[in-house]
């Protein structure tokens, strides 16, 4: 098989830098219509009135079902190699990894 038949079926994907370095957020806003998933993620820090949204994606509902599905996968996937993942809410659990911050019930 020469170079072009092996790449063929296989999809090429783009990293542009300034997408490379990612977006921290530690707040997620799930809305839905009949057509679409959309995933606000923010940001929420310490004497910011203002939660920012830093990123938007937008799934229809096949994708966000995929992308359920594909985190579930993940998730066991981490667990089996690093040990569960403590929710803040579990009696038992350590330190926080999730905003301290007193916020609400946030939708996701």
């Amino acid at each position: 098989m020469n170079e072009n038949e092996n790449k063929q079926g296989q999809l090429q994907i783009e990293l542009p830098q300034q997408v490379s370095q990612g977006e921290y957020a530690n707040f997620a806003i799930i809305t839905h219509s009949s057509s679409d998933f959309v995933l606000d993620f923010a940001r929420i820090l310490p004497g910011v009135p203002k939660a920012q949204v830093k990123s938007r994606v937008i799934l229809a509902p096949e994708h966000a079902k995929r992308l359920l599905m594909a985190l579930q996968e993940n998730i066991v996937r981490y667990e089996r190699e690093f040990g569960q993942i403590k929710m803040p809410s579990q009696k038992e659990a350590g330190p926080r990894t999730i905003a301290p911050f007193n916020v609400g019930n946030g939708e996701a």
